[in-house]
């Protein structure tokens, strides 16, 4: 797995330290999408057309990206949630794609774990 100690510092100290100062600079829309990314469940996925539509401008698909790329609280605002329509993982800020698709593949683990338990 791609996650240990050093690794992950680097990466939350990176992701605030680029990203903290941007919240002040985001507009209404990019809030919008990021709130209706804060409801995307553990362990599942939307497009980022489906993200358009529920932020209000549903041919917005680009300025979604945008948006999730400029994400202030990557830690808690889930934008590796949001996929491409065909599928595929698409941009991620926090590295690469196949990052995004480790990640979503421990918060299915996680989320399969916890109902398991339940």
């Amino acid at each position: 797995m791609f996650i240990n100690g050093k690794e992950t510092d680097r990466f939350i100290n990176d992701q605030f330290e680029n990203n903290f100062s941007n919240r002040e600079k985001l507009t209404k829309f990019q809030w919008k999408v990021l709130k209706v990314t804060a409801n995307i469940p553990l362990g599942e996925t939307r497009t980022y057309k489906w993200v358009a539509e529920k932020a209000g401008s549903p041919r917005a698909v680009r300025a979604v990206g945008q948006a999730l790329r400029r994400n202030p609280f990557p830690i808690i605002i889930p934008c590796h949630r949001v996929i491409k329509q065909d599928g595929s993982p698409g941009g991620y800020a926090g590295g690469s794609g196949k990052r995004k698709a480790e990640l979503l593949k421990v918060e299915q683990e996680i989320r399969k774990s916890l109902s398991n338990r339940c």
